[in-house]
């Protein structure tokens, strides 16, 4: 049989993963010396999953600036004593055949919340810490969190050079993939939504002056990393709000980010305000397949296409392969299910049929407990 369109290669920027699926950021708030240097946790947990082949591997939120972090027990790159540990994860997913990401990211009027614990008191990530610097591009607090501080316009342009910085530690430990976090009602994600940003500078009062900051800040890690990393960007493609951001703004500003130099788009939706979200099987594909079409025609400055990862509750092999196949989404982050399964895309292979283990990505140590 013909290899499933989801095992094929994936080219960006003439770097080759060896398929077509994806390990998303997903936060583990594991550094419990809260300084947000790698732990070996950390280590195992990626280079698992790319031991279960998954093509491209993207490490978890990682924050710019110390009040960047989304809690206290965050990653972090905002300094070079941070870079060893990351060099370590790298060393350890490239071994096992994948490529290696991390996504960059400041949480804006979310930062300095609570993490997520399965035993925490009620009511963690829903209000922020006593004491925390909570900075946005406007005094508007997130319900529940406290009323952040107004970015001033130099200290946006500061910012803008805090992600540069950490995009060049990710380059110096050696990341394949620098992912832009521009979703889920974080800085960035705040700066393009006027449901957050009621600025009336250089940095808010119409589209334009809402995209600026992305797209500065897009162009200016670009430079950081030079021509040989693939710059992506996670993008919420809409708020799922009156008044908010729309899968037409996403579209329109995705071959604007193309052009700054943004390589790789990566499409979910929501998180900026509470909303009514229609979640169900493949929920946000149309929304990766409204910005892959908008940039059909661009090209990037690399010379290659721009590459679309869709992304939410894509559960089953034959899914993946329908969305990939059908020209919606060049590829598929599978987030959830790879928590519980870091073997899921060798799973994936055989529910489609492929029994050749080499192909599948299964290392030859464990062909033994392969299906017969």
């Amino acid at each position: 049989m013909s290899t499933p369109t989801i095992l094929r290669p994936l080219t960006m920027r003439g770097l080759t993963a060896r398929n077509r699926l994806w390990l998303p950021p997903m936060c583990t708030y594991s550094v419990d010396a809260r300084d947000g240097v790698v732990t070996d946790w950390h280590v195992l947990h990626y280079a698992s999953r790319a031991q279960g082949a998954f093509g491209t591997v993207i490490v978890e939120a990682t924050a710019i600036a110390p009040n960047g972090r989304l809690s206290p027990f965050d990653l972090g790159l905002w300094d070079d004593s941070q870079v060893a540990g990351h060099r370590r994860i790298v060393e350890a997913v490239h071994a096992a055949g994948s490529l290696a990401g991390v996504q960059l990211g400041h949480g804006g009027r979310k930062a300095g919340t609570p993490p997520w614990r399965p035993d925490a008191a009620a009511g963690a990530r829903t209000a922020t810490l006593d004491g925390w610097d909570l900075v946005g591009p406007s005094a508007v607090a997130y319900p529940q969190h406290a009323e952040p501080r107004a970015l001033r316009a130099d200290e946006v342009r500061a910012v803008t050079a805090d992600f540069a910085a950490a995009a060049r530690r990710a380059a110096e430990a050696g990341y394949d993939v620098v992912e832009l976090h521009g979703a889920h009602g974080y800085l960035i994600h705040e700066f393009l939504s006027p449901l957050s940003n009621t600025r009336t500078d250089e940095f808010g009062g119409s589209p334009e002056g809402r995209r600026r900051f992305t797209l500065q800040t897009a162009a200016a890690v670009r430079e950081a990393v030079g021509g040989e990393t693939v710059l992506g960007i996670r993008l919420s493609a809409t708020d799922w709000a009156e008044g908010g951001l729309t899968g037409e703004d996403t579209a329109e500003l995705a071959p604007q980010l193309v052009a700054a130099g943004v390589d790789v788009l990566h499409i979910s939706t929501g998180g900026n305000v509470p909303a009514q979200v229609p979640v169900g099987p493949g929920y946000q594909v149309p929304f990766a397949a409204q910005v892959r079409r908008a940039v059909a025609g661009s090209t990037t400055p690399g010379g290659g296409r721009p590459v679309v990862v869709t992304v939410g509750v894509i559960t089953e092999a034959a899914q993946a392969e329908q969305i990939v196949g059908t020209e919606q989404a060049d590829a598929v982050a599978v987030g959830r299910p790879a928590l519980r399964e870091p073997y899921l895309p060798v799973r994936w292979a055989h529910d489609l049929g492929v029994d050749d283990w080499r192909q599948a990505g299964l290392p030859i140590q464990y062909w033994r407990g392969a299906w017969g």
